[in-house]
């Protein structure tokens, strides 16, 4: 167990970290300090389920003879999940993962088909939110002409969002027999995702005014009592980087307008760490074409049905379930298997 996760070089690093906590004038600067101590109490938690674990592993070898072959099982078992549950906190430690994150989707190479397929990965990501306990905001959508949407953007909430979703990024494949071909003909289809991290502290990011454009036009709803007939939904574009931000999941202008800034600085505060040292070129995957080649997972549904990740080569064959939310297993073996 202590080699499988590396537990002396947790303890070193702790045993730093208190040190670093313990020095003299260590809140004087409360932003760095603060990130340091949850850092700190993030690695006593690994640490300290592990010590526990131990001593119950140890129990049970123990006192092994005076259990059956049955009771021994039940035990053993128990605590195999508990070390996969712990295993699973080491692959957590990025600098991001406990954040929150924003996650985007634009349908790619196949028209009205692939706004659809967009539209299906929405809901994907919506039900799965919905399944595990991890709440969500719908910051905009944007419609299709025929059918889909062309764009939206989520912001996901909930412990360890972004380390759990972070390799989402990339472009997603759709392979079916299309329902808008009278011919009943297989399509291909193509959607990118781009997950960020919402992040916590921001420095202060002066924004010119004279650099935005701002667009304000009606909301999209669901129609019925959802329509907003308000022009309430907010598009600032940053000319100087071209960042868009659209928002309009609420009924005030000036509230989507306060969201958008928000997420503009988050957007621009990104940019400025790629720009400067490239620290977060790990938090997305290279953007590719939405097309052909470029794919990090394939759903087939026809003429069979398979789910394929191509980095992990993670394998279902029940697509209808994962495109149902329960991706559970699927992000958790990516976290094993993706570096």
């Amino acid at each position: 167990m202590g080699g499988h996760f590396d537990i002396d070089k947790l303890k070193g690093k702790a045993n730093n970290l208190e040190t670093e906590i313990n020095a003299e004038g260590f809140w004087n600067d409360f932003d760095n300090a603060n990130k340091i101590n949850k850092e700190y109490q993030h690695l006593k938690k690994i640490i300290n389920n592990f010590d526990t674990l131990k001593e119950e592993v140890d129990t049970l070898n123990l006192l092994a003879s005076d259990f059956s072959e049955e009771e021994f099982n039940k035990e053993y078992t128990i605590l195999n999940n508990k070390i996969m549950e712990l295993e699973k906190e080491t692959h957590l430690n990025g600098e991001y993962d406990n954040l929150n994150c924003y996650l985007e989707i634009h349908p790619g190479a196949g028209g009205t088909e692939s706004c659809d397929w967009a539209d299906m990965l929405l809901r994907m990501y919506e039900r799965f939110c919905e399944k595990y306990n991890y709440n969500y905001e719908i910051i905009y959508t944007t419609p299709g002409e025929e059918a889909g949407i062309k764009s939206a953007l989520l912001l996901i909430k909930g412990d360890n969002a972004y380390g759990y979703l972070k390799r989402e990024s990339g472009v997603h494949r759709l392979v079916r027999i299309s329902p808008f071909d009278a011919n009943k003909r297989r399509h291909t289809s193509f959607a990118s995702i781009t997950v960020t991290p919402e992040f916590n502290d921001i420095p202060n990011i002066e924004i010119n005014e004279n650099d935005l454009k701002i667009d304000v036009y009606h909301s999209s709803g669901a129609g019925g009592q959802s329509v907003n007939t308000s022009n309430s939904a907010v598009r600032i574009t940053h000319l100087p980087s071209k960042i868009v931000v659209t928002c309009q999941n609420e009924r005030s202008q000036l509230k989507n307008k306060e969201m958008a800034l928000k997420i503009l600085k988050n957007k621009l505060y990104e940019k400025s760490l790629e720009e400067e040292n490239a620290k977060i070129n790990s938090l997305k995957d290279n953007q590719k074409n939405i097309d052909f080649g470029s794919q990090i997972r394939s759903y087939i549904l026809e003429p069979y049905k398979l789910v394929k990740d191509n980095r992990s080569n993670f394998e279902s064959n029940e697509p209808d379930k994962i495109l149902d939310g329960d991706i559970y297993e699927l992000l958790d073996y990516n976290l094993k298997n993706i570096k």
